[in-house]
Formats: structure tokens, C-alpha cells, sequence
């Protein structure tokens, strides 16, 4: 077995067995190659199926020079998943891995915006252009529906169930789920598609995708992050942000305005209830107000 095959198939396990998105699958595989690397600098030749712990202590030891604990803890982790791959296709019976320790990074509390600065972005937005009606929509959407920026940019018209007051979305290992869409949220997604993107020509196989760029085709995340950090940029915003802050900010005001955390961890696609209750964290003067108001000792 060498690395160059062992690799092949993994990716093909990840996307079929695993159900992952290429993203994630490229994330997954980039953590290995940097393994791989590092053994052709070392003039190292050990195949995957042999080798040990010792060398991959030496390997996390060098990594750990060159990136920051949070990015080192992610290679640890995505090594644990090939080797876990390797054991379950029974090229391997244990995982070196197993008695590496990551690095202890604190839990990273989610960057979020204040419902102003949501207002004064939505606001700023050039609507005396065509793609004005498509950045109000793609933002509100963003904000409205809590979405991932991959999920925003994949959404189908087919995906719009506006009679029933939700969208259907697609998220991490093609999983679909039904989110509850505003009245407002559909006024925006309605006026772009019905006076903007009506008037395109689109290009084929792009037919029922939702947001399109100049050219008829599908958003690329690197448009949505730059048509965010100008609109930023523009209105003078003093904060770091990411398509992702407005899917924080949907979370927190959501549990800020009293919103179970069961229904915030379904409407943002959370396999398991720990991902979601970061959001707990982010604001500790609500906590105390939500104690001093519904526990009976109060």
C-alpha cells in the first residue's frame, strides 16, 4: 500500500461512505498530505499501513512550529480520521494516533453582530444596481435563515416553499433539512427573482439555481465574503466579519428573544446539541435575566 492510493480511496470513502461535502473532503486529505510531505523531506519511506507513532509524534512536533494549537488540533484530528479509515478497511489494526495528544485550546466564542449593525448593513446596500436586490436578498436570507455560506449559494428555486413558510436546505453530507422563512425574507428573495434575475440569461445547467452572478452562473463563497466585507468596509463596521457572523447573529438573537435551543439546533443543521450550545455562552447577562425570570426561586 503507499500514500498516493491509500489517499485515492479515502477521498472516494469520505464522499460515498461518509457523505461529505468537497470541502470538507479536501480539508481531510490536505491534513494527510502534510504527513506525506514531511516524510518525503525526511527521506522517510513508510507506507501508511506501517507507520507508527513515534514518527508521527517527530511529524506533530515539526507541525506544531508552523501553525497556531487550533489549526494543529485539526490536522491531529483529521490524521485520527485516515488512520480510523485505514483500520476500518482492515489495512491497519490499530491507530497510531490514538495516544496523541491535541493541544487544549479554549472554545471559540462566535463573532456576532448587534440587530443595528444587521440594519445598518442591509441598509447600506446599493440597490440603484441590479445586484442590489440579489445582496439585500442574499444577506437577509443569510441572517433570516441562519444558512452556511456553501447552503446560500446552493439554494435551488425548487428549494422555495413559500406556501408553507420555509425553505429546504441542504447542508454538511447532503443533509436536508426545512427552515422556517420570514414574511420579509420572502418579499426580498420574491422582488430579486421576479425583477432582476428574471431578466438574465442564464447559463445552462444554472436553471433553478437561486442567486446568480452577472454572468448566469453560480455564486462562488469567495463572492459572498467579498460583497460582505465591502458593505463593512462602506458603512465604517469596527468588526471582523464572514457570512458565518450572520449565522452566528441568527443564533444568538434567536436565543436572546427566548427560542428553545432544541429548535435553534434543527433550523441550524447541528448534528448534536454541544454544537449548538456555544450559543449559551455568548451573552451571560441574558442567562442571568432568563434565571432571575423563570426559576421559581426568583
Amino acid at each position: 500500500m503507499n500514500w498516493k492510493t491509500a489517499l485515492k480511496d479515502y477521498q472516494h470513502f469520505l464522499k460515498i461512505e461518509r457523505g461529505l461535502a468537497a470541502n470538507s473532503i479536501s480539508n481531510y486529505v490536505l491534513d494527510v498530505e502534510k504527513l506525506v510531505l514531511f516524510l518525503e523531506e525526511k527521506n522517510l519511506s513508510i507506507p501508511p499501513n506501517h507507520i507508527q507513532k513515534e514518527t508521527l509524534q517527530k511529524f506533530i512536533y515539526e507541525i506544531a512550529k508552523l501553525v497556531n494549537p487550533r489549526s494543529q488540533a485539526r490536522i491531529i484530528s483529521g490524521l485520527k480520521s485516515f488512520f480510523s479509515y485505514l483500520i476500518f478497511e482492515k489495512y491497519r489494526e490499530d491507530n497510531p494516533m490514538d495516544l496523541i495528544e491535541s493541544p487544549k485550546i479554549g472554545r471559540k466564542l462566535p463573532d456576532t453582530l448587534s440587530e443595528q449593525e444587521i440594519d445598518n448593513i442591509i441598509s447600506a446596500i446599493d440597490l440603484s444596481k441590479p445586484e442590489g436586490e440579489r445582496n439585500r436578498a442574499m444577506l437577509e436570507t443569510l441572517y433570516g435563515c441562519g444558512l452556511r455560506v456553501s447552503e446560500l449559494i446552493n439554494l435551488k428555486i425548487s428549494d422555495l416553499y413559500f406556501d408553507e413558510d420555509f425553505i429546504k436546505v441542504t447542508g454538511k453530507g447532503n443533509k436536508q433539512r426545512f427552515v422556517p422563512i420570514s414574511t420579509v425574507n420572502k418579499k426580498y428573495i420574491s422582488s430579486y427573482k421576479n425583477e432582476i434575475r428574471v431578466h438574465q440569461k442564464i447559463q445552462k445547467g444554472f436553471d433553478d439555481i437561486l442567486f446568480l452572478n452577472r454572468r448566469g452562473k453560480q455564486l462562488t463563497r469567495a463572492m459572498i465574503f467579498t460583497i460582505i466585507k465591502q458593505i463593512a468596509e462602506k458603512i465604517g463596521l469596527q468588526k471582523n466579519i464572514s457570512p458565518h457572523t450572520f449565522r452566528h447573529s441568527f443564533a444568538t438573537h434567536l436565543l436572546e428573544n427566548g427560542a428553545d435551543l432544541r429548535a435553534i439546533q434543527q433550523m441550524l443543521g447541528h448534528e448534536s446539541i454541544t454544537t449548538t450550545e456555544v450559543y449559551m455562552h455568548v451573552n451571560r447577562s441574558h442567562l442571568a435575566e432568563v434565571m432571575q425570570n423563570f426559576h421559581p426561586r426568583n
